[in-house]
């Protein structure tokens, strides 16, 4: 309702914008237009989304997790409205990620089954790689145009077009919209994604989710498009994945898996569509896309209501329904019929202007007239098997009674397959207008598009006819065709699907083999890497940023200063050779309490009591401990013991070139005076102790605080906690 109340503005070509302030730093906000273009998209989300709402309420009646299953959906309808009304680049992203991770929770809503689980992971990681290349290509765009708003990036498009990067802007935003179309070799994901339940199936997979990377090219087409890569690529994988969606339909049984890939063969028209980039070009597409989301989301929805009726959606196991279900029956021939172009609905008028566009094209003209017709004939053979052989034919046995739904079943089917018959006997009314609005933004500039129903006698009539016969043909001889299509059904095992399947599992099995190497569970590996990686980056930086020079002492090291450095060296070369565990026990407590005698000569008697206390401590409990075990062994290798050595060495090396580094550096004043100096001022105490100690080092303090609570836990429940008495 509120689409419709804000249409006579965008018609007059006043875009609805409105914008908050959101991450300022980086001049990110919450911008929103509503243009001819996102008034299309949100009349496809807001508007099917009311039916799909409504026959999922009858769908999933008595299911416990039906509440959760409607907050996803709102989630996601609340996600592609943004994708379709943003305005800023950022924005776009983070809503284009959302409808990501809400598709994700709604395909895989039956999560107690392993089919939905693994489609909805795939449709995830497809998507989602998608759409971190989309990231790389919307900064690019943003950092080029120094701007991040769509439409003033779209005056800026030469500037794009004529920069450096063009070539990497686009194929990354091309990324990001054929993942989420489902065009090859992405394509794989959308069939398996039908495990959701059907009223995701007629949402997300028909009218929504997939046609957000149209939606998404249409967008970027007068900012990025124009140029022959662009009609390249577009036209390229959209021809290849009409023609892929459309054959692959034929080898179908179950009447959602028809739909999917019959999905993906108009996905690939309108990419192909948006990549002709004339004005009639983008006006048949968002014809083709407005058709295309009636008669498929009805189509889907009926797939459901015979799914949920009988009990099974196999084509092969249905038939004579239509006198058991005469209103799901009618609402699937009237979609059916504007899915296959039969006049007078609004399916024809979009095969028309589909048609008329391709003969428009002046590079491969027949080819690509030809490849039209054929994927156009074997969408009419997807339309008879979906809407009529399951109705008409003797009754078949099916798991369940087969009865007609209730009102909120045929609800949404009926009404969506009632408009192309109204759009297709009056097209120049509100489609029309809509159409060129849509069309208009995604050329930038002010157009109209002409919808008619009747263009006379002429070549694009006669392939019209063409396709509808040799269609219908082909479906009334479907059992020949089918036994002569599984004689190719080997092939698939070797396509895209296949391609993700063994990644997958390359990636199991290095991660496997990381973990492994990795987390090995021995300690001395963990301190190699830890030792290792410092070694690498602090030992780079090092050489590459510093010239070491030997430092001036200023006077001679007195006796007892060679002498302590020589007890410290040999009790530490004591400890690593000694046999024995209490020697080595021995030397390491030499060394500590040599390091706690230099902190007294240097003047730091905190750090020494600190120091000596700990040592007592550790030497006392480790004797104590090891005097238990066993004897050393050795175990180490010479390969491994010359691998230590030369760590060793070389972290002695690091630390020495450290401190050379660290006394090159010289400060204009010394850290006392600045703690005497700013005290007061910025701490606001004048014990400059105290100020240190909870305010400059505070966290270092409160790490302290954090381990004398802990040991004086510790110590309270080794006196006080005692284990309950067994009865």
């Amino acid at each position: 309702i509120w689409l419709f109340r804000q249409m006579n503005a965008v018609v007059a070509s006043v875009p609805l914008r409105e914008s908050w302030p959101w991450v300022p730093s980086l001049n990110v906000e919450l911008s929103f237009q509503l243009d001819g273009l996102a008034l299309l998209f949100g009349f496809l989300v807001a508007g099917i989304g009311f039916f799909i709402l409504i026959y999922a309420g009858t769908y999933l009646k008595g299911h416990p997790r039906l509440g959760r299953f409607y907050s996803f959906l709102l989630l996601f309808m609340a996600a592609m409205l943004g994708v379709v009304w943003a305005d800023h680049l950022i924005v776009l992203f983070v809503f284009w990620e959302l409808t990501s991770i809400s598709s994700y929770l709604l395909i895989g809503f039956n999560h107690e089954k392993a089919a939905s689980r693994d489609g909805a992971l795939q449709a995830l990681l497809v998507t989602g790689l998608g759409g971190l290349a989309m990231l790389a290509g919307v900064i690019l765009m943003g950092l080029v145009s120094g701007t991040w708003d769509l439409h003033a990036m779209a005056a800026q498009s030469n500037i794009l077009v004529a920069h450096p990067t063009y070539l990497a802007m686009l194929i990354l935003i091309l990324l990001g919209a054929f993942t989420k179309s489902a065009q090859f070799p992405f394509h794989f994901w959308l069939p398996n994604a039908m495990e959701a339940p059907t009223p995701v199936s007629a949402y997300l997979h028909s009218a929504t989710m997939v046609k957000a990377g149209v939606y998404l090219l249409a967008r970027m087409s007068p900012i990025l498009g124009g140029t022959i890569l662009w009609q390249n690529l577009l036209m390229g994988f959209g021809g290849v994945t009409m023609v892929l969606g459309a054959y692959m339909a034929l080898h179908q049984t179950d009447l959602k898996k028809l739909l999917a890939y019959s999905t993906i063969s108009a996905l690939g028209i309108m990419v192909l569509l948006i990549g002709v980039h004339t004005d009639f070009a983008l006006g048949a597409a968002m014809t083709f896309i407005l058709a295309h989301a009636c008669y498929k989301g009805a189509l889907f929805m009926v797939a459901g209501g015979v799914d949920h009726s009988t009990g099974t959606r196999q084509v092969t196991q249905l038939g004579g329904l239509f006198t058991k279900m005469p209103v799901t029956a009618l609402a699937a021939m009237l979609a059916a019929l504007s899915m296959a172009g039969v006049p007078p609905l609004f399916g024809f008028i979009a095969k028309e202007s589909f048609y008329e566009t391709m003969q428009s094209i002046s590079l491969g003209t027949p080819l690509f007239t030809i490849v039209a017709v054929v994927s156009s004939i074997f969408l009419v053979v997807v339309a008879g098997w979906v809407a009529f052989a399951p109705f008409f034919g003797s009754l078949k046995p099916t798991p369940k009674q087969p009865h007609e739904g209730s009102l909120g079943m045929w609800l949404g089917p009926m009404v969506l397959a009632l408009f192309p018959i109204y759009w297709g006997f009056m097209p120049e009314a509100w489609p029309q207008t809509l159409i060129s609005v849509a069309a208009g933004a995604a050329r930038g500039e002010v157009l109209t598009f002409p919808l008619k129903l009747w263009h006379g006698f002429n070549v694009t009539l006669g392939l019209s006819a063409v396709t509808l016969l040799v269609g219908l043909i082909l479906f009334l001889g479907r059992n020949p065709l089918g036994v002569l299509l599984k004689k190719f059904q080997a092939i698939h095992r070797f396509g895209p699907e296949s391609w993700y399947q063994w990644g997958l599992l390359g990636l199991k099995k290095l991660a496997t083999g990381q973990t492994r190497l990795w987390q090995s569970g021995y300690l001395r590996y963990y301190l190699i890497f830890v030792i290792l990686t410092v070694l690498f980056l602090g030992g780079g930086t090092l050489l590459s940023r510093f010239d070491f020079q030997y430092p001036q002492l200023q006077r001679d090291a007195y006796p007892y200063e060679y002498l302590l450095t020589s007890l410290i060296l040999v009790a530490a070369l004591m400890a690593t050779l000694s046999k024995s565990k209490l020697g080595a026990m021995a030397g390491l407590g030499v060394v500590g309490f040599g390091v706690a005698l230099a902190f007294i000569l240097y003047g730091a008697p905190d750090l020494a009591m600190t120091q000596i206390l700990v040592e007592t401590l550790v030497v006392i409990l480790l004797v104590l401990g090891f005097h238990h075990m066993p004897g050393y062994e050795i175990h180490s290798k010479k390969g491994a013991l010359f691998r230590d050595v030369s760590i060793a060495v070389a972290v002695g090396v690091f630390m020495t070139l450290l401190v050379l580094a660290a006394t090159q550096v010289h400060f204009s004043q010394t850290v006392s005076e600045y703690y005497a100096r700013e005290s007061l001022p910025l701490a606001h105490g004048r014990n400059v102790v105290n100020v240190i100690l909870v305010d400059f080092r505070a966290l270092d303090t409160l790490g302290e605080i954090v381990v004398l609570s802990l040991a004086g836990l510790g110590v309270y429940a080794m006196l006080k906690l005692k284990p309950k008495k067994e009865l």
